[in-house]
């Protein structure tokens, strides 16, 4: 194995021992409708408010996202972790019967919303960048709905977890 290969490995496996927030990030428009599970969100900026997207190129809804132009980042709730693996492919759920599944409603860009998610952030591309693997969208919001309630649900070392609940201190 050449050293380059090894440095390859030792980064997924750092990367795995950094949890992440688990999200489905969501499309619909000319190109289709579809979705992927992605732990490679985060935010760049509130003024205006901006989250990086990374998707890996190989990936097939690359298109669709590009030809959409717009995107909704659904943040899951521990409760919703059968969806995160329907939406990774862990399942044999073709992308149309995972829109059909309960709980999906368009929001107010006409972008997929998985209500009962924690938050479910809809924006419009702003740039799209290729780095190695990857290609990397900012997406700027335009609308947001937060939950009330709920219970993170995490990616870490390879596996789904339930982020402890605590109470806030005021």
């Amino acid at each position: 194995m050449s050293s380059e290969e090894q440095q390859r490995l030792l980064f997924r496996d750092a990367m795995a021992s950094l949890p992440a927030a688990v999200n489905i990030v969501t499309t619909q428009g000319k190109a289709g409708r579809c979705g992927i599970t992605a732990t490679a969100v985060c935010s760049v900026t509130d003024t205006p408010p901006t989250l990086l997207v990374c998707v890996n190129r190989k990936s097939a809804m690359n298109p669709v996202f590009e030809q959409n132009g717009k995107m909704c980042i659904n943040v899951l709730s521990h409760e919703q972790e059968e969806m995160a693996r329907h939406f990774a492919g862990m399942t044999d759920l073709a992308m149309e019967q995972r829109f059909m599944l309960n709980g999906w409603r368009d929001g107010v860009l006409k972008q997929p919303v998985l209500q009962n998610a924690l938050a479910s952030l809809e924006g419009e591309i702003q740039q799209i960048q290729s780095i190695g693997t990857h290609q990397m969208y900012l997406l700027e919001i335009r609308h947001i709905t937060i939950a009330q309630e709920g219970h993170g649900l995490i990616y870490f070392r390879r596996k789904f977890h339930a982020t402890p609940h605590q109470e806030l201190i005021a």
